[in-house]
């Protein structure tokens, strides 16, 4: 008598490269209901891997990340194992996602943390990528159905783009994404299913190098950041303000170990309205200490100038989710419509 075929055996989940967001300078047009609208988060990327109780976080670029408050909440959810996808957030005085009380942590601050989850990549053995997201987020919602204070579900808005884009700038939020209806989970792709809309100028950029201080400062004035392009570091200007006493020495001391002879940005830019930009400035060229490229600034800024250059620059803190090789110039964030009359 043959014996019974064993059950097939389930592979342990795994972790996932996020799909990625195609950011975009204004809503799309499009007919009613073509779009899921979400809140834009300005935190971590994460993705939870859950198995059996146990529960490990991971950035975008799979590099372990430290929330222990989270994890209690994911251990307890409904499930033998599941892959969720979402964004770790700390919430300034008025519930906003807030990227530099974030950084607050590293200075032994502890502001309120969030993980919002939006979206559910495998559950009990069975993966859910090529499910339409409608399917995934319905799955998804069951499995929080019981939200806590430090994991939930983000929310959805069906409304016309534009108009969640313009709650979001009448209170101070980031901006939206936009993912379109029936569409699969494409990990590691930005194919344009899912979009960001921005209401403030605001990215990552490269750190290449900083000035000398002047006056009562100390460690160093500003830094020389900039962006990849065509295989080449392109320079786009110093950033100067948003550092108090603590995170000047801070970053100074992770400086030190990455000090360089040479610049390590492109002597002349090749992008930009104008074609070519300024590049590194004589006077920088003269005074300024250069660094491996390897760290990552957030910065918000007022605008781009015709030369490609950032205007009125403020440093946010330094990202551990995104590597240096990754970052590149974004779009604009979108305008607010002029009224006619």
């Amino acid at each position: 008598m043959e014996k019974p075929a064993s059950p097939p055996k389930l592979e342990a989940p795994e972790f996932i490269a996020p799909m990625q967001a195609l950011g975009v300078g204004a809503v799309p047009r499009a007919e009613p209901g073509a779009w899921h609208c979400e809140i834009k988060f300005d935190g971590y990327r994460a993705i939870a891997v859950l198995r059996g109780g146990a529960v490990r976080l991971w950035s975008r670029n799979h590099r372990p990340l430290a929330y222990p408050e989270i994890l209690p909440g994911l251990a307890a959810l409904p499930c033998s194992d599941a892959v969720l996808d979402g964004e770790i957030v700390a919430l300034d005085s008025l519930g906003r996602s807030s990227f530099q009380a974030l950084q607050g942590r590293d200075r032994g601050e502890r502001p309120p943390i969030v993980y919002f989850v939006f979206d559910l990549l495998r559950l009990n053995g069975r993966p859910l990528l090529a499910e339409p997201i409608e399917a995934r987020r319905a799955a998804l919602t069951r499995l929080l159905k019981k939200p806590g204070r430090f994991v939930q579900l983000s929310r959805w808005f069906e409304v016309e783009p534009g108009t969640l884009l313009a709650e979001t700038r009448r209170n101070g939020l980031e901006g939206v994404v936009l993912k379109r209806r029936g569409s699969p989970y494409e990990p590691d792709r930005r194919s344009g299913a899912w979009l960001k809309v921005k209401n403030l100028n605001e990215q990552e950029f490269v750190i290449g190098g900083f000035t000398a201080p002047k006056h009562s400062r100390q460690h160093f004035g500003a830094l020389l950041v900039g962006y990849h392009a065509g295989g080449n570091l392109v320079y786009a200007g110093k950033v100067g303000t948003g550092f108090d006493t603590g995170l000047l020495h801070s970053l100074h001391a992770r400086f030190l170990g990455l000090k360089r002879r040479s610049c390590p940005f492109a002597r002349r830019q090749s992008e930009g309205p104008s074609g070519i930009g300024p590049g590194v400035s004589p006077s920088v060229m003269r005074s300024a200490t250069w660094l491996q490229p390897r760290l990552v600034a957030q910065v918000k800024f007022a605008e781009w100038t015709q030369d490609g250059l950032l205007r009125q620059p403020v440093f946010l803190g330094l990202r551990r989710d995104k590597t240096a090789q990754s970052v590149r110039r974004e779009r604009a964030a979108a305008r607010p419509a002029r009224r006619s009359g």
